[in-house]
């Protein structure tokens, strides 16, 4: 049976990978690492490198077992493109999620170079979301090497947003979730970059979902923007984008 996972914008999560490098400013205060540490001082065993890249061959069927339909965020404790995992694992876990096809998967990375360099040798079944991290705009070009795959569904994460994004070319991308980061040490985030992204959707018929506001703002806690919720999601198949 799978966990519900506690992020708002999916169901629940698989984890062939634990561990990860910092690679980019929005790891600063990694949550992943903060569980994993966590988790290894508990005694759990697929913890037992702590934050350490680990592949977790024993989960890679997992989802051939879950019966019910999820959409399902795939290794949120790793990255699934990260420099230490083989080409082979990867595309075993692509293979498991072509032929686990009742479900709906979500892979998001930071590493969009080495995305790049494997698109051409990875299966793109309609039931697979691909998404880049896009912190500020300094990682903009993460967006290019994501445009360049056959993904049904192509998304990216502003999250956790450290500036502005005022050029924000969203052609090809169907979904932007953005966020302020939360945890110790948050850093701030400016309404007026939300607003930016906001539009920026708007204008170029783009999904977006504002997940929160972060910790730093005690006082604007939650997800309101302009006293409403955005919680869209792409338009997939005959599904409409739910408002």
């Amino acid at each position: 049976m799978a966990l519900k996972s506690s992020i708002e914008w999916t169901e629940t999560t698989w984890n062939p990978v634990t561990g990860c490098t910092k690679i980019s400013a929005g790891c600063a205060h990694c949550y992943a690492e903060r569980m994993a540490r966590r988790l290894k001082a508990m005694g759990q065993a697929n913890y037992v490198n702590g934050f350490d890249v680990t592949l977790q061959r024993q989960m890679l069927e997992l989802p051939l077992r879950w019966r019910k339909p999820q959409t399902i965020f795939v290794n949120s404790m790793s990255d699934l493109f990260h420099e230490k995992i083989p080409d082979d694992f990867i595309l075993d876990v692509f293979d498991i999620m072509k032929r686990a096809s009742w479900h709906r998967f979500q892979v998001l990375t930071k590493r969009s170079g080495r995305l790049a360099e494997m698109r051409y040798r990875l299966t793109w079944p309609d039931n697979v979301w691909m998404g880049v991290t896009v912190e500020s705009s300094e990682y903009l070009y993460r967006l290019d090497d994501l445009r360049g795959t056959d993904a049904a569904v192509k998304f990216c994460s502003l999250e956790p947003l450290l500036g502005p994004v005022p050029k924000l070319d969203l052609e090809g991308i169907d979904w932007v979730i953005a966020g302020g980061e939360s945890g110790p040490g948050s850093r701030p985030m400016k309404i007026e970059w939300v607003r930016q992204i906001r539009d920026a959707c708007l204008e170029q018929k783009a999904a977006f979902f504002f997940k929160q506001w972060g910790g730093f703002f005690k006082k604007r806690a939650g997800c309101l923007l302009d006293g409403r919720e955005w919680k869209q999601y792409p338009v997939v198949a005959s599904d409409e984008v739910t408002v």
